[in-house]
């Protein structure tokens, strides 16, 4: 699979000119700053361990797209004999500063974009190895140094001339040995006493050691697998960055050589999931922020396992594949022919997501309990398709939905849950086969409301979203329930019921009073009015609205509370009496009866 030897690092550079080396188009760009490129050419100068650098040989079954590195402008369009997987920010580094008669365009300490030619003090090169590092100096793209705000001229390397007076060598100069022996001329004649001597120093304590210098470098063979580069990739790459299998793929669907051949293009999976992406958001806005960047909210890596549960599920129905799948593997061995037919059906099944999500009260992207649950729910609809549409259909997928919220299925690893609700959701609602695992292990124990205070819970986001789903009307705007379209409007969000101030009168009962019991979905207009006493706000906004006190305990009724608790400031009561109506409207989204914690532990007993 791989073969380790040594090669020179003239002959890895001049690969790099001619393209015969390329970077496959995954890879991310070459950033290194000034300071650490002085260090690498150091480090060469003096001939010691570069590190290993890895190739993988082109012309297997796994064709990447490439691009040549930083730098490297090679006639026409040659094709790659082998692609870097490791060592992109060295190779580059070394190419730019000792190949390239160019300034090398690279980035200060605080990341400020620089262009630099890098020189070495020859005296100071053929002392001590240990002074090495600062016998490399860089100098401005004009050669000239300054100081005083850019007004007093230092050191002038212009010219041939300049540079030999000062004594800093070129070191893009280093692999032509025309231009060596040139510049050596010039040297010595600047003073043939001093300098002669000096030359024969510095030629072989450093020329000749960059000249032999040799890069370790192992080459994986043409025959390595996609998970194999992938994995490889990822231990050996030292910008401690994973590699992104939608990385992976963009660059391997652009070197799809029949997809070129058919269209005269390559694939650009980039725009097609920026596009899918946009048109979502734009619509649903729970699946992220269309300004917060492609990957906010519903990201490349949800769509692509989505794609992989359905392909795997079709192989599975044709007898061509064992299980149903969406590990890393399964993405990668997914053909463009497939993504291409697959991505449009997983689009629409997005869509249909975003309604499915709308009609639960869940609109906004802080208010979706699971990201990870809609993967699994696209994939069954983009299968099921119309089926989905029915009553029955609706119920159970509904009953599904909240399980997973509500008795908190999502939490841990998913790709196993995924498989499994998969295979299990198509027949319970096609056929009417037995309920998904997720369906019958969902529990929700009743203490657990009180320990609902923070949305990192997505039962905290459950209860929040069936509130506004079972007809709660704002306290402030109490002309007809809550809908998804007025929570932004009127900056609904969870407000605490009994208010903090309130409690520091040690009026708590020793009863929780951060949790979802104590608090519900209303306006900012609403919230405004919650200060003090229950009883007194109560007051205020029955004042407000111009309704009957009766009217208004309608209005309170609808959040599951009791209106006379509220009015008599009676938290014990409040509390108890709304934790049950609360247990209920779980139970009844779950489908099942709430379990009791002692319930529980008397039937284990």
């Amino acid at each position: 699979m791989a073969a380790l030897d040594n090669v020179k690092l003239k002959d890895v550079l001049a690969d790099v000119a001619s393209g015969s080396l390329q970077l496959p188009d995954f890879q991310r760009n070459w950033k290194w700053d000034d300071d650490r490129i002085r260090a690498i050419i150091a480090t060469v100068t003096l001939d010691y361990p570069l590190g290993v650098v890895m190739t993988l040989q082109t012309g297997g079954a796994t064709r990447f797209r490439s691009r040549t590195l930083t730098g490297a402008r090679p006639d026409g369009d040659p094709a790659a004999d082998l692609l870097l997987l490791d060592g992109q920010q060295r190779l580059t580094s070394l190419f730019q500063a000792l190949w390239l008669d160019a300034p090398v365009e690279t980035a200060d300490a605080r990341g400020k974009p620089i262009e630099r030619w890098y020189y070495v003090d020859i005296a100071k090169a053929v002392g001590p190895s240990a002074d090495r590092d600062e016998a490399i100096l860089s100098v401005p793209a004009d050669k000239v140094l300054r100081t005083d705000f850019n007004r007093t001229v230092v050191l002038d390397l212009s010219t041939t001339e300049g540079e030999c007076v000062a004594g800093l060598f070129p070191l893009h100069l280093v692999f032509d040995a025309q231009r060596v022996n040139q510049w050596k001329k010039s040297y010595i004649k600047a003073d043939e006493d001093r300098n002669w001597d000096l030359w024969g120093q510095f030629d072989e304590s450093v020329l000749q050691q960059v000249r032999a210098f040799q890069v370790p470098m192992i080459r994986l063979a043409a025959s390595t697998s996609m998970d194999a580069v992938c994995a490889v990739f990822e231990r050996v790459n030292t910008g401690g960055v994973p590699l992104n299998v939608f990385e992976l793929l963009t660059a391997t669907y652009a070197g799809d050589r029949e997809y070129v051949e058919e269209t005269g293009d390559y694939y650009q999976l980039p725009e097609v999931w920026r596009e899918i992406k946009q048109g979502l958001a734009a619509k649903y806005p729970v699946f992220g922020r269309v300004d917060g960047g492609v990957e906010n909210g519903l990201s490349s890596i949800d769509f692509l396992q989505a794609i992989a549960l359905v392909r795997t599920w079709e192989r599975k129905q044709a007898g061509t594949g064992a299980t149903v799948s969406c590990k890393r593997r399964d993405l990668l061995d997914l053909p463009l022919a497939d993504f291409v037919r697959l991505a449009p059906k997983l689009a629409d099944a997005f869509a249909w997501v975003g309604d499915f999500l709308e009609r639960q009260c869940i609109v906004r992207p802080n208010d979706l309990p699971y990201k990870t649950q809609l993967v699994p729910l696209a994939a069954v609809r983009a299968i099921l398709d119309t089926a989905l549409d029915g009553l029955g259909a609706e119920d159970k997928t509904e009953q599904w939905y909240w399980c997973g919220v509500l008795g908190e299925m999502y939490g841990g690893s998913t790709e196993t849950r995924f498989t499994r609700d998969v295979e299990q959701l198509i027949p319970w609602i096609a056929q009417d086969d037995r309920a998904p695992d997720t369906v019958t292990d969902a529990f929700f124990f009743a203490d657990r409301l009180d320990s609902l205070t923070t949305r990192n819970s997505a039962a905290y986001k459950g209860i929040y979203a069936l509130l506004v789903k079972q007809g709660a009307v704002d306290w402030h705007y109490t002309d007809s329930p809550l809908s998804p379209g007025r929570l932004d409007e009127y900056s609904v969000n969870v407000r605490q019921i009994f208010p903090k101030a309130w409690f520091r009168r040690g009026n708590s009962q020793g009863l929780p009073t951060n949790s979802i019991v104590n608090k519900t979905p209303l306006s900012y207009r609403a919230a405004m009015d919650m200060t003090g006493a229950p009883s007194s706000y109560v007051s205020t906004m029955v004042a407000a609205s111009d309704m009957r006190p009766e009217w208004f305990d309608d209005v309170l009724a609808t959040h599951l509370i009791d209106p006379e608790a509220l009015r008599d400031n009676d938290y014990e009561r409040f509390y108890n009496d709304r934790s049950k109506q609360l247990q209920d409207l779980v139970h009844a989204a779950m489908g099942k009866r709430t379990m009791l914690r002692d319930l529980a532990e008397g039937d284990a007993r």
